[in-house]
């Protein structure tokens, strides 16, 4: 593609709004047009996000643009259906929404967006909705078993994020004197990223109709997901390991590890990996991923890539941190 795409993004003043700045500065095929913060409209971008500082001197602005190929929606939930309700997108500019308003089926045209299972479709959509943090990680887990048929009891996760997750707004659980040396359970058995799952689960393995039992955990860290989950299964071991490594053969970044993984070999990054332990007649899959990168804006470029017909992993080679 000889001409750049231009971008323009909603809601740029969180977490998930710099780091999608941040990779589409460094993007060989984009172009940022605006990006637009009704709270700091006149601001430079690097006072907000100041590890950009040197990187660019774009301004947040109150303003919005036609001349853009992609628009981005960073806003919170609730808020990308508002703002598209209030504002007319033109049809020939492809959106990716990052909130929750669109994931689920219903009276929308969004294609879910998950590049693991939902490939082809993303090639050909114009309107993404980018999956969920925790459900990124624990669908990685699950997936290649729907695929293969192979969910056929109930499912027990626990996974823990990173206190970026919550987002930037301060709050009393993400206050740095509550949340450091502290763990907390919440919406146990009742996280909003229950939903999507379950509607993937069954995408794959039309007959699956067992409970997905969900305890998130935060976190005294800043980024990064775990996710350990676990079901009776008559898989062997290897079995198990086969069904995983041919789904995710041809993914550039899920990819399943033959020894115990840890978050600091995906953070910074777009990669998600997979673990598997079988003990008794249960099957145990760790997984791991960025929740700000694949769990959110690294994730949402994947998918642009995907929808303008470029290289999967244009802009999207980063380092993990490693140490």
């Amino acid at each position: 593609m000889a001409e750049k795409i231009n971008i323009g993004i909603i809601g740029g003043a969180g977490y998930t709004g710099g780091e999608l700045i941040r990779i589409l500065l460094n993007h060989p095929n984009t172009n940022i047009v605006f990006v637009h913060s009704n709270s700091n409209a006149g601001n430079l971008v690097s006072d907000v996000h100041q590890d950009l500082l040197g990187d660019t001197d774009i301004k947040f602005t109150g303003e919005l643009s036609d001349d853009i190929d992609a628009l981005f929606l960073c806003a919170g939930h609730g808020k990308a259906k508002e703002f598209l309700d209030n504002n007319t997108v033109g049809d020939n500019v492809k959106i990716i929404d990052l909130s929750h308003d669109f994931r689920m089926k219903g009276d929308h045209d969004f294609v879910y967006g998950l590049p693991e299972m939902n490939k082809e479709a993303i090639k050909k959509a114009s309107r993404i909705a980018n999956p969920g943090c925790f459900a990124t990680a624990i669908q990685i887990g699950l997936v290649p078993l729907a695929a293969a048929g192979k969910l056929n009891d109930d499912i027990h996760i626990s996974a823990i994020t990173g206190s970026t997750g919550a987002g930037q707004s301060l709050s009393a659980t993400t206050h740095f004197s509550w949340r450091n040396n502290n763990l907390s359970v919440y919406k146990a058995f009742q996280h909003q990223h229950l939903g999507e799952i379950g509607q993937s689960l069954n995408q794959l393995q039309n007959d699956f109709n067992k409970k997905i039992n969900f305890v998130p955990y935060r976190g005294d860290f800043t980024r990064g997901i775990i996710a350990s989950t676990y079901l009776k299964t008559d898989l062997s071991l290897e079995e198990a390991k086969t069904i995983f490594k041919d789904y995710y053969k041809d993914e550039p970044y899920t990819h399943v590890s033959d020894t115990n993984i840890d978050l600091k070999q995906v953070i910074n990054s777009n990669k998600g990996l997979v673990y598997l332990e079988k003990h008794d007649d249960t099957l145990l899959v760790i997984s791991i991923i960025d929740n700000l990168i694949k769990g959110a804006s690294g994730h949402a470029v994947q998918n642009m890539n995907l929808m303008f017909g470029l290289d999967e992993k244009a802009g999207l080679n980063l380092k993990t941190i490693a140490f």
